[in-house]
């Protein structure tokens, strides 16, 4: 008995994401072995039926099992007992072991002898006594494949001998595709559907097959594909280079495709496959842009169309696909031609069909295409303008104009969909257009963020748009828009080069803008730039930019509102907007966006005691810059881990971060990701009371007395600069830094910082009897919405109060601030805490609960999933976390239960109810 050949070349690919399906078949399998049975597969084309016989064949084999195989042939489909034949050739020679009743009649059915034809039940009796004679000796697995295509009789045979191989060692396992075309002759049997596959089955086999993918050409891909295998693994291999930066708006089809999609439309009559390529073409289902579409019934017929409420809707969206490619070059212009007639009074439509009926170069339709892009653009369509923007650039006749274009689609590309890798090729595409001219300022924005963002060359960017700004005949049109986001590059540039000297030349561009700045820019400039000086005079602009972020549909504005925030304690009102980006960025949308946007939450987060959302969002804003090659917008996301593991006490990683962070920054000049590092360091330093190395760290970011220029930094260590200066010994600076705090009016910038500042007024006070100060400080409006600034606030009276001897209002503020940090896992400032609750003579145990019951529910369900063998990766696939983010959980468990291995949780965990419980 030999196994016959299946469609799939590579079935390991064909496999993934299929688990229960295996499990399903191999079950049924080693039952047949034993009792017999028969189970028929359906599913769509190209679903991965036949991947699924070969495991059973594969299983079969390995267990000893003889296995039969046939498999039906569309040009034997009308020669009676043709698949018969196929399936039983191996085994003809066992004919005589049969009765001469059943030999005779299977040899004259099979075309072996000659005789009167056998009726059709004595040759399905026959072939059910074959089959049972050769079980007799080792148990029989009978695959059929493609049934709809085998010929009637062999069909009427084998489904007679399925319904009796009930204790008899012979299982039949069968596949036939659903849908109209499909199989129905033996509905009584059982059946397994085999569906498409899920979201995380069809992304885990296009990354598998095909790892190199841009995510945003995997979006695509995933959608189109639907779950079907056959399409996830041919799909990308019909695409052409190029054309995987920006993707046509129908795919093309490979062969195999081709066939399984293309079938059952090459037959449809003129006029319905004509209707069909319209409404392909349209894309909306409209039926009323079609015209007359009586035509349009016999596609329904044929299962490719349903219509629901008066709208045209594909059963699969690769039959799009299949109608495309049926359809001449001509046929599709015209049908463009047509559409773009139809929807004249809908402009960006109208210009879309303009642009693809028309058959060379034409400015009038570029220049309208272009104007459609910067509107979906607006309405936060980033990867819709950028396939117009490359539309355009093609239709432009050349020169200025095309280089433009190009330039504009290289840009978005790189700060809307994350595109940062295909940017170049647009770019140099871009230089060859604008051939002897010089580049317009178009190329120079979108290879300054190039170099920004790939490279974290700050400053040849900055030589870049300086000089492209300075070098355009009017400067000051505040109505050039690639001059405004030349500037909006610029000022980022600036922030992340963080030297006074890089400012000043932005500074001088916007105020050169006439008739005046935007609104947004000009308030960024004031909050971002250098808050302590130029925040004050915005402020109210700002809070009604952010009242207005409810109807705010544009990513890239929501994230600079929220970066004009940032600094000055409003991320709150943001969060909305700012959480709509992100799931705008999941969806393929603003990808770039997105991560900044994590980023601006994490923020928010760190702030007000979210330390376990803001450990989230930083991680997946990390994960998404790996996946997309962000280099610089890493930092901040180390950042926000690196503070996290400072607060927390987990010295190693934040040393080992703001190593990294210093590392990369040197070489650079990035002055902004030096004072993350120096940011963090300060905090390690104050947890651990080394306040003379706090101060040392401190003093990189701002000089003590002042709060340096464009630094806006500056603004998150007043309280720990001043509280490391006063408890060095450095009374007088301290005071100094008061001084210039509130010569500065932070309180008047936000409530966060009026509770700091007045903290660290505070802490720098030296007469050690006089409280008023602290009182005042933890009076604030709101302060509790501080928790970790109002605890260390906390913890300062406290230790104040215990050294004048006032012991029982000592304790009071002491015990209240060490169950704030231990709420928040703040270690080492609870450890500071509990050891000046015991210097006022109150005894305490541990800082922190230990064991189980010290968990939180995600910390329980973490350990006990770790403790079953599963690794970090599918933990965290579980849970929707981030491998990271498990990882950090088990570091910071692993001190609770008292272990310090994976393998010992399981004992540790024993014996305690599971938080669910509880």
């Amino acid at each position: 008995m030999r196994v016959g050949g299946f469609g799939w070349r590579d079935p390991a690919w064909s496999l993934i994401g299929r688990e229960k399906e295996i499990e399903f078949v191999g079950s049924f399998v080693e039952r047949a072995a034993v009792e017999g049975g028969a189970l028929l597969l359906s599913g769509e084309a190209g679903v991965g039926k036949t991947a699924l016989l070969e495991v059973a064949v594969a299983r079969a084999k390995a267990a000893g099992v003889g296995v039969l195989v046939g498999m039906g042939a569309e040009f034997e489909a009308e020669v009676s007992f043709a698949g018969l034949h196929q399936l039983l050739d191996p085994v003809l020679d066992e004919l005589p072991g049969l009765s001469p009743v059943h030999a005779r009649a299977l040899g004259v059915a099979l075309g072996l002898r000659v005789g009167e034809a056998p009726a059709q039940l004595t040759v399905a009796g026959a072939t059910l006594a074959l089959l049972r004679h050769l079980a007799l000796a080792r148990p029989l697995l009978v695959v059929i494949d493609d049934l709809p295509w085998l010929d009637r009789a062999s069909a009427t045979v084998l489904g007679f001998v399925a319904r009796r191989l009930a204790g008899h060692r012979v299982g039949l396992l069968a596949a036939a595709r659903s849908g109209p075309e499909g199989f129905t002759g033996w509905g009584d049997l059982p059946e397994l559907e085999v569906p498409p596959l899920d979201d995380a089955g069809a992304a885990a086999l296009l990354a598998a097959r095909f790892p190199a993918l841009t995510p945003r050409v995997r979006q695509r891909l995933l959608a189109e594909a639907q779950g079907n295998p056959l399409a996830l693994l041919e799909l990308p291999v019909a695409l052409a280079g190029p054309q995987h930066g920006a993707l046509p708006a129908v795919l093309p089809l490979g062969r195999r495709l081709r066939a399984v999609f293309a079938a059952r439309i090459g037959g449809l009559p003129e006029e319905t496959r004509r209707l069909l390529l319209l409404a392909v073409l349209d894309g909306t289902g409209d039926l009323g842009v079609q015209g007359d579409t009586s035509g349009i019934a016999a596609a329904e017929r044929a299962g490719l169309i349903r219509v629901v409420s008066g709208r045209l809707m594909f059963r699969h969206p690769l039959t799009r696909a299949a109608v495309v490619e049926l359809s001449t070059i001509e046929q599709r212009r015209q049908a463009h031609r047509e559409l773009a007639e139809r929807l004249a009074d809908q402009p960006a439509r109208h210009a879309w069909h303009l642009a693809e009926a028309a058959e060379g170069p034409d400015e009038r339709v570029a220049a309208l295409l272009q104007d459609v892009a910067h509107a979906n653009l607006f309405r936060g369509d980033g990867v819709g303008a950028i396939a117009e923007l490359i539309r355009a650039a093609e239709l432009s006749p050349g020169g200025t104009g095309r280089a433009d274009r190009l330039a504009e689609a290289a840009y978005l590309g790189s700060i809307v969909t994350g595109d940062l890798q295909d940017a170049p090729r647009l770019l140099e595409a871009a230089r060859r257009a604008a051939a002897e001219r010089r580049p317009p300022l178009s190329v120079a924005v979108a290879g300054a963020y190039q170099l920004l963002n790939g490279d974290g060359d700050a400053d040849t960017a900055h030589a870049l748009l300086v000089a492209a700004i300075e070098g355009l005949d009017d400067p000051g049109d505040a109505g050039n828009k690639t001059l405004i986001e030349a500037l909006y590059t610029l000022l980022m540039v600036c922030f992340f080069g963080g030297r006074t000297e890089l400012w000043t030349p932005f500074h001088a561009a916007v105020d050169r803008l006439r008739p005046s700045t935007p609104e947004l820019l000009d308030v960024l400039r004031g909050t971002f730039s250098d808050p302590v000086r130029l925040a004050a005079p915005t402020l109210g602009r700002l809070d009604a930019a952010i009242a207005g972020l409810e109807e705010e549909i544009n990513p890239a504005r929501a994230v600079r509102i929220g970066i004009a925030a940032s600094y000055l304690d409003r991320l709150a009102g943001c969060r909305g907007a700012l959480r709509r980006v992100v799931r705008d960025g999941r969806d393929g949308g603003a990808v770039t966006s997105a991560i900044e946007a994590l980023y601006l939450l994490g923020n928010d987060a760190l702030f007000t005691g979210q330390w376990e959302y803001m450990e989230e969002v930083t991680d997946e804003g990390l994960a998404l810059c790996d996946a997309h090659g962000y280099r610089l917008l890493t930092w901040p996301g180390i950042f926000l881990r690196a503070v996290l593991a400072a607060v927390r006490g987990q010295e190693d990683v934040a040393r080992g971060l703001t190593d990294q962070m210093t590392a990369w920054a040197g070489p650079r000049r990035l002055r902004a990701v030096h004072r993350y590092a120096a940011h963090t360091r300060t905090l390690m330093a104050l947890g651990r009371g080394d306040f003379e190395d706090a101060y040392r760290h401190a003093v990189q970011v701002t000089p003590v007395g002042e709060l340096a220029s464009h630094v806006p930094q500056a603004l998150w260590l007043v309280m720990e600069l001043t509280e490391a200066a006063m408890r060095s010994g450095r009374t007088t600076r301290a005071a100094a830094h008061v001084a210039a705090a509130r010569h500065a009016d932070l309180p008047g910038l936000s409530p966060r910082l009026a509770l700091v500042t007045a903290g660290a007024a505070a802490m720098a006070d030296p007469d050690l009897h006089e409280h008023v100060l602290f009182e005042e400080a933890m009076a604030v409006p709101d302060a509790d919405r501080w928790p970790f600034d109002l605890a260390r606030i906390r913890l300062a009276f406290g230790e104040r109060l215990r050294r004048v001897k006032a012991t029982t209002e000592a304790r009071a503020h002491l015990s209240g601030a060490l169950e704030a940090f231990q709420r928040l896992g703040a270690r080492p400032w609870a450890a500071r805490a509990a050891a000046e609750l015991r210097a006022t003579g109150l005894s305490v145990g541990q800082t922190e609960i230990s064991g189980p019951a010290s968990l939180t529910p995600q910390q329980w369900e973490i350990a006990r999933l770790a403790a079953t063998g599963l690794t970090n990766k599918q933990i965290g696939e579980r849970l929707f976390l981030s491998p990271r983010t498990v990882a950090t959980h088990l570091y910071q468990l692993f001190p609770k239960l008292g272990v310090t291995s994976r393998a010992a949780l399981r004992d540790a965990l024993a014996d305690h109810p599971s938080k669910s419980d509880d």
